[in-house]
């Protein structure tokens, strides 16, 4: 069995820290990923006013494991610290927020670690898989295109929960658990001003109906600083509200509430992108880790298998990979 490669399905941060732990253990993987390139929410978008992280606005590093994983890449000169001018909002009031917390970006954008931990892994790309499937020994995985791929080994689905759980069948209690996972929704804009707001707001967290969270792009370290453009993210439950609304009503109801909200006057835009994230994050943490059949040799993981964060997906991803070793050793 050992000599077929191991499939991981996803190639967000979860499906790429399983590939890295699985490679350095000596095994053959193979990637695939129904988006143009790795990296899920951690990955960035090309745009007129530049390459814009519209997922992950940044992470942290709590765990002992990714603490030196995080000071190895900072030494590859994949990711480096930000520390913006952070505030508050409050019934719509702006405060300085006293949270030191250090916050980690990709440089000289969020994607950048996912090109990093990919290298030179095989990986298809713009390929959505539809099934996976058991034979006696071996496993084949069919795309949305009827295209079979394998054999493989073993499969790692490190996809968010809904997802995982449509490809989890031949394990049904996997699939169930799976199923259980409520993800919650994420309206991101992105919005470019020709010439810089004048406030010394950098990123807010905010609580309101409708905005959640907002980022000035350049005060992230290696930005592009041509336009003064700002992220924006809408709340779970204002998202969930406005699920089906056109990008364009989305855009004007957010960029209100930021100008609502920001100390100074915000002008015309010349630039606007509204992006969709349908399974942002979990409802809830479980402490999961990864879920195993073992016997069958099918793995999920993912951030909601632990704590939602870029953090929980890195662990998950490495806890698949080592139940994976540790029954190969048996």
């Amino acid at each position: 069995m050992s000599k077929a490669p191991i499939a991981i399905i996803g190639a967000g941060i979860a499906g790429l820290s399983a590939a890295e732990a699985l490679q350095t253990a000596g095994e053959a993987v193979q990637l695939f990923d129904k988006s143009r390139g790795p990296g899920g929410r951690m990955s960035s978008k090309r745009s007129e006013a530049g390459s814009l992280d519209l997922g992950a606005q940044y992470f942290t590093a709590r765990d002992r494991r990714f603490s030196e994983t995080v000071q190895r890449w900072q030494a590859q000169g994949w990711v480096d610290s930000w520390s913006p001018n952070l505030y508050q909002a409050r019934s719509g009031q702006l405060s300085p927020s006293t949270d030191e917390q250090v916050r980690w970006v990709g440089v000289p954008r969020m994607s950048a670690i996912a090109r990093g931990l990919i290298g030179d892994t095989p990986a298809t790309y713009a390929c959505r898989i539809t099934d996976v499937f058991r034979g006696e020994a071996f496993w084949t995985l069919v795309d949305a295109d009827g295209t079979s791929h394998g054999p493989f080994s073993q499969v790692v689905i490190a996809l968010p929960a809904p997802q995982a759980s449509a490809l989890l069948a031949t394990a049904p209690k996997l699939a169930a658990v799976a199923a259980s996972v409520a993800m919650e929704p994420t309206w991101s804009v992105a919005v470019a001003f020709a010439s810089p707001l004048e406030t010394r707001v950098e990123a807010c967290f905010v609580q309101d109906d409708a905005l959640d969270w907002l980022a000035r792009h350049r005060s992230k370290p290696g930005r592009d600083d041509r336009l003064d453009t700002w992220v924006l993210h809408g709340t779970s439950a204002w998202s969930r509200q406005h699920l089906d609304l056109s990008k364009e009503a989305v855009i004007e109801q957010l960029l209100g509430a930021f100008a609502e909200l920001i100390d100074c006057v915000v002008p015309e835009t010349t630039f606007t992108l509204a992006h969709r994230w349908l399974y942002a994050r979990p409802a809830q943490t479980h402490e999961w880790g990864a879920l195993a059949d073992a016997d069958l040799g099918l793995y999920a993981c993912g951030d909601w298998c632990l704590s939602g964060r870029v953090e929980g997906a890195w662990l998950s991803g490495q806890e698949a990979a080592r139940r994976l070793l540790e029954q190969q050793q048996r």
